[in-house]
């Protein structure tokens, strides 16, 4: 899908809101409890038609960190509306939100792919953290290709002139690169680290589950990376795959170049398959709770 800049520049005005009914969760929550979320449509024009935002509900006063989180390929191809619903109601991101306000979290809250060791090391930290909440938006993302530069240059007009001032103006969230994190899922961990690490004036934290990336694409990505951050020193940056995800090699390739490179950076190789059981249980929640440590708060 083409998009021309000037269809972005004049296209991008804010659109729309309404109010949608949030995805089934068996953790259906009253509104001022911990965990519960607003759920929102946002409609607009240019590179994408609908955004979908999950505003927590019980820090209505409290401005908090913003997360941009990108959905796959599967929900690429779909229509907006029900594309942008990849993340709160595909991949349960509402139920993770909910379990990660309700510690301890379990195996079953990661679909049977959690390690001891590392769920016991989670619950540690939320015992000695809670999780503070974030305000996320799931814009729809049309089927592109992340290597095309200009995809990638308008996706990140987009984010940054549109879609993030209007978070700004109604959701509302902290206003600074610091506490604005971006991560995705496959396409949408490609697409995030290409137009984060693209905009590091507009982000702090850039992350990525299980990226489609290929072994060509590795040498850009570092060189992005390192770009990054001589800009921008503090950015914070992750890659996470598993054990049968069908990119682990290239993202294994990926962190050590980076190191190569001398970009510090999180990897994590948890477990699961590059499939929905894995975004809704391990991939859901290891982006939630990591973006939450490391973006900064009011």
């Amino acid at each position: 899908m083409r998009v021309s800049r000037r269809a972005l520049v004049l296209g991008l005005a804010a659109g729309a809101c309404s109010r949608i009914d949030a995805p089934p969760s068996p953790e259906a929550l009253p509104a001022g409890a911990r965990g519960a979320v607003e759920v929102l449509e946002w409609q607009t024009a240019g590179v994408s038609t609908r955004a979908v935002v999950l505003r927590p509900r019980w820090t209505a006063a409290q401005r908090l960190p913003v997360l941009i989180a990108l959905h796959g390929r599967g929900e690429a191809v779909k229509a907006p509306a029900a594309g942008a619903m990849g993340w709160p109601r595909d991949y349960g991101l509402v139920r993770a939100i909910a379990r990660a306000c309700a510690p301890p979290l379990t195996d079953a809250d990661y679909e049977g792919f959690s390690v001891p060791a590392r769920l016991a090391a989670e619950n540690a930290r939320l015992a000695a953290r809670p999780f503070g909440g974030l305000v996320v938006l799931c814009p729809h993302l049309p089927d592109l290709d992340p290597a095309r530069e200009s995809a990638i240059t308008d996706l990140g007009r987009f984010f940054s002139e549109v879609l993030l001032p209007r978070a700004h103006r109604e959701a509302p969230v902290v206003a600074s690169p610091e506490a604005t994190g971006i991560d995705g899922v496959s396409l949408g961990g490609h697409i995030a680290l290409r137009v984060g690490l693209s905009r590091p004036d507009r982000f702090g934290a850039v992350g990525a589950l299980q990226a489609s990336i290929d072994a060509a694409g590795v040498g850009a990505l570092v060189e992005r990376a390192s770009a990054a951050r001589r800009i921008r020193p503090a950015l914070a940056l992750r890659l996470t795959t598993s054990h049968d995800d069908f990119f682990a090699a290239v993202n294994r390739n990926l962190s050590r170049s980076l190191l190569a490179a001398g970009v510090a950076h999180d990897f994590a190789e948890v477990a699961g398959p590059h499939d929905y059981a894995f975004n809704r249980g391990p991939g859901a929640l290891e982006m939630l709770l990591w973006h939450d440590r490391v973006l900064a708060r009011a």
